[in-house]
């Protein structure tokens, strides 16, 4: 049983191709053997529903199909049931590929009947069937927690419900279960995890969509250690299924390093570090340059891409963002120049980098109008102008590697755990400066642990720039996969990172009141992550978008075309919840 894929008619023997989710199967309707059979074949027409019974036999030798996985048998029916009809499909789920996403996601019925798509979802259930098998055989319990909550900050606006029995009120739907986790860890459930349904009402693109699927998870008395070996297993267990093997731990790496190593705190490992290059140059040879000698002068190297015209410079100048000239940073791209203007510091950056003659060399540096700051800093942690030029870096880098991938090659798969370069990166900065509201916010969320020792120091009052997270990132070929964090178990450390942030004693308890004073009752150091399963899905499905593993997606306008959704409601309803619009012109 299943839908006809497609018709051959040969006379006296029709040919359907039989498609259900597990494959197609050839039927033969042979006009000798069943006349009644074949006769309802010559109306048969693609996408009807049919039931064939009869015998399966083995093709001859010469008629075997090896590009199907029953291509070695066939059923030789000797009945046909019609069971329902199909009007001709805007196009055919027999089609590999369909041009026009806008058709496919109206009429999505017809999309996930195609066979790359069955695959896909099939994938993805795979995929999260054995996440659960692994946390639940580690201890992990699966708690729902609710889809209707209050609205809390947590770095995107809210959907909003509306409260039909509390006039003026309104639920928000979680762009997490943050806080419900945190007290399930208070609750002393020691372990928990959810495949938990988030809502974030932001711009869309191709690896973001309004409500997405998460891997959540949380654990009492954890190291950091513990959560990344968590992560690592069922990560493990996931990409077995999809027939990779993952070789944990992962490498590690701070949010500096990973500044200074790759310009960028998601950092793509298949692609060469970058180079601080300061110390090949004499101070007048900087000084030509008109770049500042006290700031760090960075190497960028991308293999095998060739010597570049003058023309594929300037079109590559205009990948880079528009913010570097803002900020007085300096590309010098056009490296056989420089290498006749100083030809012995460009050996040595060649050296250096360990760039072969048809790499692409370039150097980012801030120009000599740019002053260094001179803001106190924890040992190790980057000024904001050395961000800056480490940034610029790593955005030169990524803009020359996506620019020339099919030359060198190093996005190409590989057929192995090679295909798939993972890394922690971890102390993130505390906060993040507003430049418009000209204060400072909180970089994950405000209920992310600071380092001891920045408490110690003082730091969240006397240079809050300087404050290390308790936090971590997983990152997969310069995607981020999820976020998680070591939490605040103490109230009274709370209260000050609230304090920090510009909330008052009232603010914060008007909208965590709640959250502290559950934080009052004994409550365990804890910790977790959460992971996008889509993006997880996406990634091992080799899709391009996350509309590919999702089996019914919106569009990048947030429109679901399938059910014609957002729509106007009556003013019945809109009553009832005591609302009126008011459409701006």
């Amino acid at each position: 049983m299943g839908w006809v894929n497609r018709r051959r008619d040969h006379g006296n023997l029709i040919f359907l191709d039989l498609r259900d989710r597990f494959g197609i199967t050839q039927v033969v309707l042979d006009a000798e053997l069943s006349p009644e059979a074949h006769a309802k074949g010559e109306a048969v027409r693609p996408e009807y529903v049919v039931a064939a019974i009869g015998k399966v036999r083995l093709r001859g030798r010469d008629v075997i199909n090896p590009k199907m996985a029953t291509g070695e048998i066939e059923v030789v029916a000797e009945q046909l049931l019609v069971l329902n009809d199909a009007k001709l499909a805007p196009f055919s789920p027999a089609e590999d590929a369909i041009a026009n996403e806008e058709v496919r996601l109206k009429y999505r019925y017809l999309d996930l009947r195609r066979q790359e798509m069955q695959h896909n979802l099939k994938l993805r259930h795979d995929i999260t069937l054995a996440i659960r098998q692994y946390l639940s055989g580690e201890g992990f319990l699966e708690v729902e927690t609710p889809f209707m909550t209050r609205s809390t900050p947590e770095g995107a606006r809210d959907y909003l419900v509306p409260s039909r029995v509390h006039a003026g009120s309104f639920y928000a739907l979680p762009q997490s279960p943050q806080l419900f986790k945190q007290i399930l860890m208070i609750s002393g459930l020691d372990r928990y995890f959810q495949i938990a349904r988030c809502f974030r009402d932001e711009d869309l693109r191709a690896d973001r969509q309004p409500e997405f699927t998460q891997i959540d998870l949380e654990i009492s008395f954890p190291q950091q250690e513990s959560v990344f070996a968590v992560v690592e297993g069922f990560l493990s267990a996931a990409f077995e299924v999809a027939g990779t093997k993952l070789t944990p731990p992962f490498p590690r790496m701070t949010f500096d390093e990973a500044l200074r190593l790759y310009g960028i705190d998601k950092p793509d490992l298949r692609l060469p570090q970058l180079t601080r290059v300061n110390d090949v140059f004499a101070p007048g040879d900087l000084e030509t340059l008109a770049v500042n000698p006290a700031l760090p002068v960075v190497a960028v190297r991308i293999p095998a891409v060739g010597e570049l015209s003058r023309k594929e410079r300037d079109d590559l100048r205009l990948l880079y963002p528009a913010k570097l000239t803002q900020q007085g940073t300096k590309v010098l791209d056009d490296f056989k120049r420089l290498e006749k203007m100083f030809p012995e510091a460009m050996n040595k950056v060649r050296e250096l980098t360990g760039a072969g003659e048809q790499d692409v060399l370039a150097l980012v540096a801030a120009a000599s109008t740019v002053e260094a700051t001179s803001e106190p800093r924890a040992p190790g942690v980057l000024s904001s102008r050395e961000r800056q030029i480490y940034e610029a870096a790593g955005a030169v880098r990524l803009a020359i590697a996506q620019k020339y991938a099919d030359r060198h090659k190093l996005f190409e798969k590989k057929g192995n755990s090679d295909d798939y370069k993972f890394l922690w990166v971890t102390d993130f900065p505390f906060f993040e400066w507003d430049e418009d509201t000209k204060s400072w916010t909180f970089a994950h969320h405000p209920f992310t642990s600071p380092h001891e020792d920045d408490l110690k120091a003082g730091r969240l009052t006397s240079d809050p720039g300087a404050v290390r997270a308790l936090a971590y990132d997983i990152v997969l070929n310069g995607t981020e996969l999820g976020s998680g964090s070591i939490r605040i178990h103490r109230q009274d450390v709370q209260r000050e990172i609230f304090r920090a942030l510009g909330m008052s004693d009232e603010e914060a308890k008007a909208r965590f009141g709640f959250f502290l004073e559950a934080l009052e009752y004994g409550t365990p150091p804890h910790g977790g992550i959460a992971l996008g399963l889509d993006r997880i899905a996406m990634i091992l499905a080799g899709a391009q978008s996350l509309r590919e593993v999702i089996a019914f997606p919106k569009t990048a306008k947030a429109i679901d075309l399938m059910v014609d959704a957002p729509t106007p409601v009556s003013e019945v309803q809109l009553r009832d919840l005591h609302i009126r619009t008011v459409l701006k012109n």
